[in-house]
């Protein structure tokens, strides 16, 4: 049975974030209390934050920066007891996927006691988190995890060797605004693997075992606006964020539904243990899952046509060519990863609901083989 569901409200266009004050003033707020979470504390004198915190707002806001690349366990665990007292109504993420991902993360742990990082996570194994105790608003800063319009949340937890996920059907963002202004100033590198990311999302929702027919519809469309504008990118071109922007939401919007697949399995102890930018190890394992998986995609041609190339071999030559020209390793040696590591690293890629929701299955023989393709130089020499 095909069935999709998705309640975020969202806004999209230069300059929406001037709309925060009245997507507030829509969710009639009783104490009118606000954390406004952000990387920089640029991002509170931009003007809509501004305005918010002025006393002629009436609200309540207390902003705090968190600056650290993949929230592990105890990094959560420190923003939540550092703002458990002040315990807002609306937690405002302005940022990438980790701001995303941490804010929408304290909704669901204000209002229960966490004495340590032990019982958080616990709580994360449990699911325990009831009705999320606060609501949350989502205003991404780059273009590429879709994380304003899904319900979960990655939480690294490098001193257990595990990735983990803070997921509630209660914990959808309110609203997600999502203006191109706001990610145009990202350095190429980082646009390009945010912009790599969200085309993974995209991919894996197409193909993934637990897909639907909206999501399959927005998966191709999120593709064909990535692809279509990369090199823009590279040209500096104003519109080709805004695509971007476009592009990383409706990826958000698809795979909300279906979650992503072998790529993202296999990335996560890349991204833990040798700090490969998450958009660059998923999309190097692009083109290689993509191979695999090529004989139980329903609509192959159809996802083909939306990325522009012939099969796997040619999205393999190309993806490596924008993260090369972006200053980026293409392959494992290149970022540093030991070839001795692989049979590890291919245990470890087997991540439960990730793993086992692609359509071909796959173990751990099944990934240290597309380790080992991506090892030593990308996957140009297995042809398409």
């Amino acid at each position: 049975m095909n069935q999709y569901y998705n309640p975020v409200r969202t806004l999209e266009g230069p300059g929406c974030v001037n709309q925060v004050e009245a997507v507030l003033a829509e969710m009639g707020l009783a104490r009118k209390t606000v954390l406004l979470l952000a990387w920089s504390d640029t991002v509170f004198r931009l003007p809509a934050f501004e305005a918010l915190q002025a006393p002629a707002s009436g609200y309540t806001v207390r902003t705090l920066c968190f600056q650290a690349s993949n929230p592990t366990v105890e990094q959560l665990l420190a923003v939540y007891q550092e703002t458990r007292d002040f315990a807002p109504e609306v937690v405002i993420a302005v940022g990438g996927g980790t701001i995303l991902d941490v804010g929408k993360s304290l909704c669901c742990l204000y209002g229960r006691e966490i004495p340590d990082a032990d019982a958080l996570r616990r709580i994360i194994q449990d699911k325990a988190y009831g009705r999320p105790a606060a609501r949350w608003i989502g205003i991404p800063t780059t273009a590429g995890t879709g994380s304003e319009t899904t319900c979960w949340a990655t939480i690294w937890d490098p001193s257990q060797d595990a990735k983990r996920s803070v997921e509630s059907q209660g914990n959808y963002a309110w609203a997600a605004l999502v203006d191109p202004e706001l990610a145009a100033g990202m350095p190429l590198r980082l646009a390009v693997s945010s912009a790599l990311d969200a085309a993974a999302h995209a991919v894996e929702s197409y193909w993934a075992r637990g897909t639907n027919c909206v999501s399959r519809a927005l998966a191709l469309q999120a593709v064909r606006t990535i692809m279509e504008n990369m090199e823009g990118l590279f040209r500096g071109e104003a519109s080709a964020h805004d695509a971007m922007a476009r592009g990383s939401m409706l990826a958000g919007l698809a795979f909300s539904n279906t979650k992503t697949t072998a790529c993202h399995s296999i990335s996560y102890p890349l991204t833990m243990h040798y700090g490969i930018p998450h958009g660059a190890a998923v999309s190097m394992l692009l083109a290689p899952v993509l191979r695999l998986n090529g004989p139980r995609i329903q609509g192959l041609p159809a996802l083909l046509e939306a990325l522009g190339v012939s099969g796997a071999g040619e999205l393999g030559r190309r993806i490596a060519d924008w993260l090369e020209r972006s200053g980026q390793p293409a392959t494992l040696a290149g970022w540093g990863a030991k070839r001795e590591d692989l049979p590890r690293l291919a245990q470890l890629g087997m991540t439960k609901g990730r793993a086992d929701n692609n359509p071909v299955p796959i173990d751990a023989k099944t990934i240290q083989g597309i380790l080992e393709e991506i090892y030593p130089s990308h996957p140009i020499s297995k042809g398409a």
